[in-house]
């Protein structure tokens, strides 16, 4: 069975976590053969928008700790640094829309993994947990970073150090999540979701995802001047004249994403 399943279709790489069985927790193979979807969607121009999301009753529930504790030569060091810093890094510099439709539990790795997305929706029993802090760990995979900047800091600290599990409701409450929809509706809703993304400008939802990457780093000068770089490039684009011309001619855009 492929840890990674990959599915192209109607402008959607669809990237599935599929090790149902131990509830897509992550090893080595698995994070590896992610990077690689990833990479596939990101070269692929057929692929408009790309979803990530969970086998069977688990978005993830992070790393596989029986691999992390193994007499491998793997240990925390390497599985940060080849598996999850890697995929973070890839998520927030594709320059294509990544959804992560959070469809059961996501703890550990796996939550901040769902964080560090464009868009994150959730079903109605999806959950989010830091669970480091339960077996003497800090967050990784961007966790120390993307949360307290959703939540605020005290929440987030006190998120991270406790390490509750927090519901799909409450995640959307904090705006960890865009929108919540109930279980049997989320399949539907997250292919409703994606085909939306896939048929609008991605071009320039790639250059607003270079502005947010910035945001935090730059002062006011330098993210006015950094708006006008990339709103100078938007303007410039086949996207943007078509856009123009179609509500000029009262019509649906057809944009191609260049």
């Amino acid at each position: 069975m492929e840890l990674i399943a990959l599915n192209i279709s109607e402008g959607i790489g669809t990237i599935t976590l599929n090790r149902p069985d131990k509830y897509n927790a992550f090893i080595r193979e698995m994070a590896l053969g992610f990077q690689d979807a990833l990479d596939q969607c990101e070269r692929d121009e057929s692929v408009r928008v790309i979803c990530i999301t969970g086998q069977g009753k688990a978005f993830s529930a992070g790393q596989d700790l029986q691999e992390a504790i193994a007499e491998n030569d793997l240990g925390l060091n390497r599985i940060i640094s080849e598996h999850y810093n890697p995929l973070i890094t890839r998520i927030r510099n594709i320059g294509k829309p990544i959804v992560a439709a959070v469809n059961g539990i996501a703890a550990g790795a796996s939550a901040n993994i769902a964080l560090a997305c464009d868009v994150v929706i959730a079903s109605k029993s999806a959950a989010f947990l830091q669970a480091f802090t339960h077996i003497g760990l800090i967050p990784d995979s961007g966790g120390t970073y993307f949360l307290p900047r959703i939540v605020g800091h005290q929440k987030a600290s006190s998120m991270i150090i406790l390490g509750d599990k927090i519901s799909a409701d409450e995640a959307e409450r904090h705006g960890m999540v865009y929108k919540v929809f109930e279980d049997e509706e989320f399949e539907e809703a997250t292919k409703k979701l994606c085909s939306k993304l896939a048929e609008m400008p991605t071009y320039g939802i790639a250059l607003a995802k270079q502005a947010l990457n910035k945001t935090w780093s730059n002062n006011l000068e330098e993210q006015l001047a950094l708006e006008h770089e990339l709103q100078t490039k938007a303007g410039q684009s086949e996207d943007y004249i078509e856009g123009v011309t179609a509500f000029v001619e009262k019509r649906k855009a057809n944009f191609k994403g260049r």
